[in-house]
């Protein structure tokens, strides 16, 4: 300990702690600006799945889909009288819930992956009424 106090006191083990100090800062910045792209990503993709809505599939459907993003991040989207609308946040009472991480949501919003085969390599965990969750294809279509 004391070689590491001496050679901290030394213009070169200032330089050193200096620069690791530079390259943690550099790396907190850049998890918090993760953090924040991450929200601005969701908000987006929620917003194209609006967007995306088809009501002429909604006919007969009436359900809250309730989207738990990274374990921490909560989106409902609510379907019925041929009507969407999409909120952040927890749903009191979700028909079905359906648990993943942003890329995977990413991923199925964007017709990269289907929804069905996510789900079925455990990408996605769904509870409750999992049968109403296979109308997604159809209410939010991949253009």
């Amino acid at each position: 300990m004391k070689i590491v106090t001496r050679f901290l006191k030394t213009s070169a083990g200032q330089s050193l702690a200096t620069g690791l100090l530079k390259l943690n800062a550099k790396r907190y910045r850049k998890k918090n600006n993760e953090r924040t792209n991450s929200m601005a990503d969701l908000n987006a993709i929620f917003d194209q799945m609006k967007a995306r809505f088809n009501p002429a599939a909604a006919t007969d459907t009436d359900a809250v889909f309730q989207y738990v993003i990274d374990g921490d991040a909560h989106w409902s989207v609510a379907v019925a009288d041929g009507e969407c609308q999409v909120a952040e946040g927890e749903h009191d009472a979700p028909t079905v819930t359906l648990n993943m991480d942003a890329t995977t949501l990413e991923e199925v919003m964007s017709g990269e992956t289907d929804g069905m085969q996510a789900f079925m390599t455990g990408r996605i965990q769904a509870e409750g009424d999992i049968m109403v969750a296979t109308k997604l294809a159809a209410l939010f279509p991949v253009s």
